[in-house]
C-alpha cells in the first residue's frame, strides 16, 4: 500500500519522513508488550516487573495464569512502514491500578491499535471506552492465542459495543508479518477517516 503523503487524518501531504505517534492498548495480558516487540525496529524499550503473590487479586490472573511480568509503565518502540512513514509506538499499562498513566500516554496520538483476547473480552472494554472518549481513531486486534475459540467478526463487534466504521483484524503478537498487517490497517484506517468529511462522520 502506498502511504507516501501521509501526515496526518486533515492534515495536508507533503515530502519528506512523516512520524505518527500510535499507542498499542488493551486489557491486562492481551500481548500489547509481545507485539511492540516483534515489530519494532529497534530494541523496545520495556518497564516490565515481576508479577508477585500479592498483585494476583489486584491483577486478576484469571486466563493468564501463566504471565509473570507486566508492564508497569510503557512500552516503546518504531518501525518505518516505508521511506516516507515512521510510526512511534507506546504500549500502555493493561492494569487497573497504572490506568492513571494513560492521558499523559495518549497526548499526540493519531491512532490506536486496541488488542483483545476473545477469551477475556472484558478485560479490553476499558480500553476501548477510553479510545472513545478521548476521540482517537483505532482498530481492533484479534490477538490469536492458542486456545482460542474463532467466533465470527460480527459477534465479536456487538459484544464489544463498536462502531462499524472500527476494522477488526485478527492478529498474531509474536508475529512481525502478522503484527505489521494491523498496523498497516490502523493507517489505512486513519488515511480513510481523513478523506470522510466530518459532517458525515
Amino acid at each position: 500500500m502506498d502511504f507516501k503523503g501521509f501526515d496526518r487524518p486533515g492534515g495536508p501531504g507533503g515530502g519528506g519522513t512523516r512520524s505518527v505517534k500510535v499507542m498499542i492498548a488493551g486489557g491486562f495480558g492481551t500481548g500489547k508488550t509481545t507485539m511492540v516487540r516483534s515489530v519494532s525496529d529497534i530494541k523496545p524499550l520495556t518497564t516490565e516487573e515481576t508479577l508477585t503473590e500479592a498483585s494476583a487479586d489486584v491483577d486478576r490472573l484469571i486466563g493468564v495464569a501463566d504471565k509473570t511480568e507486566t508492564t508497569v509503565s510503557l512500552d516503546f518502540g518504531k518501525i518505518s512502514l516505508n521511506d516516507t512513514l515512521m510510526l512511534y509506538l507506546f504500549g500502555t499499562p493493561g492494569q487497573e491500578r497504572f490506568w492513571f498513566l494513560w492521558n499523559g500516554l495518549f497526548k499526540g496520538a493519531l491512532g490506536a491499535v486496541v488488542l483483545v483476547d476473545t477469551r477475556r473480552l472484558a478485560s479490553s472494554f476499558r480500553a476501548i471506552e477510553e479510545m472513545e472518549r478521548q476521540n482517537v481513531p483505532f482498530v481492533v486486534a484479534l490477538n490469536v492465542f492458542p486456545d482460542s475459540k474463532e467466533y465470527p467478526l460480527e459477534e465479536v463487534r456487538d459484544a464489544l459495543d463498536i462502531s462499524p466504521h472500527t476494522p477488526i483484524v485478527a492478529c498474531d503478537a509474536r508475529d512481525r508479518a502478522s503484527s505489521r498487517d494491523v498496523l498497516v490497517a490502523l493507517i489505512r484506517h486513519l488515511k480513510e477517516r481523513s478523506a470522510v468529511p466530518l459532517e458525515s462522520r
